[in-house]
């Protein structure tokens, strides 16, 4: 697998006041309100709409996908998430929100923790592919770490501290696989629970599809937080309202997606509908689930442009004091 410049543009974010009173739990949470985002969003795509080929492979690849991380002072998954994407060459890391629990110095914390996997991906990255000219500097590369914002992100104005790293709350990028030929990757907010007006309507207008100049889209992954589909009478049914519900799996299928990436409500799910593939993940935070488990995906494409997926062990497990 070769990987060359996986870099997705990404603008400085600016925070609005808002107030937004939608909650998957039905708690009252503050923080700024989804039509924001989105129009923070949509100044990047007017700039570089036409310039997002952002990665390729000649050959096949892997990517891994964690959820509900709610990093806190113990990083420990964070971190054992990230060792296993280096170990085994994936090519990115997605995350599908609440990365972290509110509070300024979980941030820090979760900001070191990436931080320390940018260095070792960089250390590796100038092993294997070492440069006449000189190694790849720190600043030279973009770490391929993915995550979409939760309502966890945004509760208590939070999104003034995951947008200080991460900057956009949906985006795309895409990675080369062969001349003109492309495999998508969709992220999309929905942290409050819904899509909301704006963001629906840049996706009617074709914002997100991909192939404005042409391309072939082979695959197509989509990344949201908000689950799809309800694991069981147990867990949280989607706060999407049904006709957004209806909107979003007709937009799936349009898109021809392979599968669809949702997180949450902390339970695993796996089914297929109208020929899609939904998966629910887990909850990766030792808090929430503190024994060894399958909590992680690694999702495999072939050469041909065949997908496969499989679920990935996470050991670690608090130190005791």
């Amino acid at each position: 697998m070769k990987i060359q410049n996986i870099c997705l543009f990404l603008f400085s974010a600016v925070v609005f006041a808002s107030c937004e009173k939608v909650s998957p739990t039905g708690l009252l949470i503050a923080g700024t309100a989804v039509e924001d985002r989105v129009k923070m969003s949509s100044l990047f795509y007017r700039e570089y709409q036409d310039n997002r080929i952002d990665g390729y492979s000649d050959g096949g690849y892997t990517f891994l996908v964690g959820a509900d991380s709610h990093v806190t002072d113990d990083t420990g998954r964070m971190e054992e998430m990230l060792q296993i994407g280096l170990d085994n060459d994936d090519m990115f890391y997605a995350h599908l929100g609440d990365i972290a629990d509110t509070k300024a110095e979980y941030y820090i914390n979760l900001d070191k923790a990436i931080s320390k996997y940018k260095e070792k991906f960089l250390q590796k990255l100038n092993e294997k592919h070492p440069d006449v000219d000189g190694p790849i500097t720190y600043d030279d590369v973009i770490y391929p770490f993915f995550p979409v914002v939760g309502n966890h992100d945004i509760t208590h104005n939070g999104w003034a501290l995951w947008s200080n790293l991460f900057h956009s709350s949906f985006y795309e990028f895409n990675i080369e696989v062969a001349e003109n030929t492309y495999d998508h990757f969709i992220f999309l907010d929905s942290a409050s629970g819904t899509l909301g007006e704006t963001q629906i309507d840049l996706i009617e207008q074709g914002i997100l599809d991909g192939n404005s100049n042409g391309e072939r889209i082979r695959n197509t992954f989509v990344f949201t937080h908000t689950n799809i589909f309800r694991p069981s009478s147990l867990q949280f049914a989607s706060t999407f309202t049904r006709e957004e519900t209806f909107f979003l799996l007709n937009q799936f299928r349009k898109w021809n997606a392979t599968i669809v990436f949702c997180g949450h409500v902390h339970k695993w799910d796996d089914r297929v509908y109208g020929g899609v593939t939904y998966l629910t993940l887990d909850s990766m935070c030792e808090k929430n689930c503190p024994e060894p488990g399958d909590y992680l995906v690694r999702v495999h494409v072939d050469a041909d442009g065949a997908v496969s997926w499989e679920r990935v062990r996470m050991n670690y497990t608090k130190k005791k004091k």
